[in-house]
């Protein structure tokens, strides 16, 4: 699905793993605009071994719930690839930023306006319908087709049904890179070059769509592994051995140290290592995975300042205009504010823990939403306050 805002009220963990890379020691690189919002995820995908492209149907399309996309042949030009899945060359041709008469390389993604006939074996595609989770088959359905072909005469088999993971789909946007996109996800340039048929230059155009390679689904178990042959019973931990002496008693517990002065440590867990952005309260809480920090609540114009000090690693606006502001602090600590007006800060200045980076946007309600980022992963931000 091609990536949007959904909601204001929700940071996007696929945009936060853009902003964990940066957070190291290479040199920022943000480009958050338009990757805010929506339930994508692709960093544990990165970590993983990635799979290859599905191949596409006679026709070279390749099917998802949420989108369809089209796979250029050798020598194709645009219009060769509309007149090839039935749509309209210059329909294509606005849709993906091209010309109708321009030259495709083998290979490369098409995206489509509008749906066409779903693949199937009659298309030269190993199942029928689009590419759908493993877990959203529809048991009952498959259970009804089944019972259906039983009855009838000759009994023809139920076409199969195509598994795997939707990947999301990017459209390169003005200043974009395939190194900056590869970032943006955490995949290796070379994967996204291989799954969009990139030129050896790895260039990109704004307007195009990409899609962003998805890990390999993991190896399932072996049952047999670590299970004992049969009679063979589970394996017993050795009893200690009565002719060994006892051990010695106990020491006395040796002196607890002092306890580190916490306000001069960088660890992550030091509690009011920052401080609320806003005084007001909480109108939302952190729940992580649904709301990946907390709303504040406060009249709108009352000053936001940041809650520790760092480095403004981005600015941008979702596509509400809704401003959206990233500090980088030590330790691979970010700390995210949204929902503001009148920023006085810009891209790359140094701020002080209090200082004032904007205002409270005027909303109904008018709040501020606040989160901390460690690496890739959201954490209740009151870990971090007083």
């Amino acid at each position: 699905m091609t990536l949007r805002l959904t909601s204001t009220l929700r940071l996007g963990s696929a945009a936060l793993a853009l902003l964990a890379l940066g957070a190291c020691s290479q040199e920022l690189d943000f480009d958050l605009r338009g990757k805010m919002g929506g339930p994508v995820d692709t960093s544990a995908a990165a970590r993983a071994a990635l799979a290859e492209r599905p191949a596409a149907d006679d026709r070279g399309i390749i099917s998802y719930p949420n989108y369809q996309v089209a796979i250029a042949r050798r020598g194709d030009t645009l219009a060769d690839v509309a007149n090839r899945i039935g749509l309209p060359a210059a329909e294509l041709a606005r849709y993906n930023g091209i010309r109708p008469e321009d030259t495709l390389r083998r290979g490369e993604i098409i995206a489509l306006p509008r749906r066409v006939a779903e693949p199937s074996p009659a298309t030269g595609a190993p199942g029928t319908g689009p590419i759908r989770p493993p877990a959203s088959v529809d048991i009952t359905t498959l259970a009804g087709n089944a019972i259906d072909n039983a009855d009838a005469t000759p009994p023809r088999a139920a076409p199969p049904v195509q598994t795997g993971v939707e990947p999301v789909r990017h459209q390169v946007e003005r200043g974009e890179t395939a190194f900056t996109i590869a970032r943006l996800y955490n995949v290796s340039p070379r994967s996204l070059a291989d799954w969009n048929a990139l030129d050896r230059d790895f260039s990109v155009r704004e307007g195009q769509f990409l899609l962003i390679p998805v890990a390999e689904p993991a190896p399932a178990p072996d049952p047999e592994e670590d299970t004992p042959p049969p009679g063979a019973g589970s394996p017993t931990p050795t009893p200690p051995s009565a002719s060994q002496p006892l051990p010695p008693a106990a020491a006395a517990p040796a002196p607890t140290p002092p306890a580190p002065d916490l306000g001069n440590t960088s660890t992550r867990t030091a509690s009011a290592r920052m401080s609320l952005p806003v005084e007001g309260r909480i109108i939302r809480e952190y729940a992580k995975g649904r709301n990946d920090g907390i709303d504040i609540s406060a009249p709108s114009g009352t000053s936001v300042k940041a809650a520790a000090s760092g480095q403004v690693a981005a600015i941008t606006t979702n596509d509400e205009n809704v401003p959206i502001v990233v500090i980088k602090h030590p330790d691979d600590v970010l700390t995210v504010y949204t929902h503001l007006s009148g920023l006085t800060v810009k891209k790359g200045d140094a701020v002080s823990r209090g200082q004032v980076i904007g205002k409270v946007r005027a909303g109904d309600p008018s709040f501020v939403h606040f989160e901390v980022r460690e690496g890739f992963d959201s954490v209740d931000p009151m870990g971090y306050l007083p």
